[in-house]
């Protein structure tokens, strides 16, 4: 009997236990580490943030859904992680594995600039408790009749997206509160241009989210160095194509939402103790194809945490995103590389990293399609439409299901994609 431990419970952890489970079934053990005793769905956080959602809306206790599927869930921070016993520490409760998947997520490095983050002077919507912080700060600021706001990305930033969707829901619920002629908004973002999303643009993303911005009169600062937040004001060094600083810019704020830049977690990054090539210097796991670790073939990575280089350079530095389809095929990916060395066979599994995004913008929505991922790509395309925003709401509605449900990939699902032409796994 094999031990597959998976760290980790959020949009690639539970779904890669509820599949190793359902593929391995049950002579083989399958245990989830989580610090969170919650699932919480973090593409609905901007809704939170603003009051059009609440946490019993967006999450759910992991306990009952996991024990139904005979997966052993361990509450608790994993603490360490010893590659070469085969051993994950959480407290002082030994874990011993034949498999080990990180799904950590990142964390989140607002030290890295003063006032960034809760602890200092802007809001974040990163994690659900998070959200539920800004949404009662949101509720202060509106009912104090609003004021300047500040909203984006800072330099080092791989999530873009929900910076472009929280400025624009931002935008319509203070209209449907009569006040957003009182709310000057301006988007700051290390982006190079509007659109980028830190991926060299997803088909005519630039045109369409500039003319979004235009529309809704929220100004935007891109090449943006962020060197200060204060209460009332974010101080801004603006670069040019060679990455020297043009100019330097005081923005009035009285509520400011900064996406902060990525690390990995402190128990994963401790690996460069054990040896260099587990992690690269900002603590993501380096894997190979088939998300496995270079150094230890039982380690497999997926999501945030792994390291992708930057798909271009930019004046200021913008990571690589890691969305929600691309998670999913590096989860299957995975699932069918560990069943293959239980059988004693080498891993042959790729996933495609293709990109399928639905992005709400309150009143309306936006779709990106990028096969794969990282350019050149085969197929690149945006849209946007009332419909989009929609498809948010229901898209929301059909993974939290799912995740209760412990199916990650109905069949149904499977098809429709498959007939899209947009799959998992690369063709062998």
């Amino acid at each position: 009997m094999a031990h597959i431990v998976v760290i980790g419970a959020s949009t690639g952890g539970l779904p890669f236990a509820y599949d190793i489970k359902k593929t391995l079934g049950k002579n083989h053990k399958v245990t989830v580490i989580s610090n969170n005793p919650n699932f919480n769905f973090i593409p609905s956080n901007p809704w939170l943030a603003v009051g059009w959602r609440s946490e019993e809306d967006i999450s759910f206790l992991l306990e009952p859904h996991l024990k139904r599927k005979d997966i052993e869930l361990i509450v608790g921070e994993a603490s360490e992680i010893k590659p070469n016993d085969n051993q994950v520490m959480v407290g002082d409760q030994v874990v011993d594995y034949d498999y080990l998947v990180l799904a950590t997520g990142p964390k989140l490095a607002f030290d890295e600039i003063e006032g960034l983050g809760p602890e200092g002077h802007s809001v974040s919507i990163c994690t659900t408790a998070h959200a539920e912080s800004a949404r009662q700060k949101w509720e202060e600021f509106c009912a104090n009749g609003g004021g300047p706001i500040v909203v984006g990305a800072v330099q080092g930033a791989s999530c873009f997206g929900p910076a472009y969707e929280f400025a624009c829901i931002m935008d319509t619920d203070l209209k449907k509160r009569g006040i957003r002629d009182k709310c000057p908004i301006t988007f700051v973002t290390a982006e190079p241009y509007i659109g980028h999303l830190g991926l060299g643009g997803v088909g005519d993303s630039k045109g369409l989210l500039e003319s979004e911005f235009r529309q809704r009169h929220i100004k935007w600062i891109t090449n943006a160095k962020v060197t200060n937040i204060a209460a009332d004001t974010v101080t801004v060094d603006q670069v040019n194509d060679e990455g020297e600083v043009i100019k330097t810019i005081e923005v009035a704020t009285q509520h400011t939402m900064l996406l902060p830049a990525f690390k990995g977690v402190d128990t994963v990054a401790k690996l460069a103790d054990v040896d260099a090539g587990f992690v690269n210097p900002r603590g993501f796991v380096m894997v190979n194809d088939y998300q496995q670790s270079p150094i230890k073939d039982n380690i497999f990575s997926v999501g945030v945490n792994i390291a992708i280089p930057p798909v271009e350079p930019t004046p200021v530095m913008c990571g690589t995103p890691k969305t929600g389809y691309m998670i999913e095929s590096m989860v299957t990916a995975v699932v069918h590389n560990i069943e293959e060395m239980i059988a004693d066979k080498a891993p042959s599994h790729i996933p495609t990293w293709n990109a399928v995004c639905i992005a709400d913008m309150g009143d309306t929505g936006a779709a990106f399609v990028a096969m794969p991922q990282i350019p050149p790509r085969n197929v690149t395309w945006a849209k946007k439409g009332k419909v989009m925003h929609l498809a948010k709401i229901a898209f929301e509605k059909f993974f939290i299901r799912n995740m209760k449900t412990g199916n990650s990939e109905p069949a149904y699902q499977k098809y429709i994609f498959k007939m899209l032409g947009i799959e998992r796994l690369k063709k062998k």
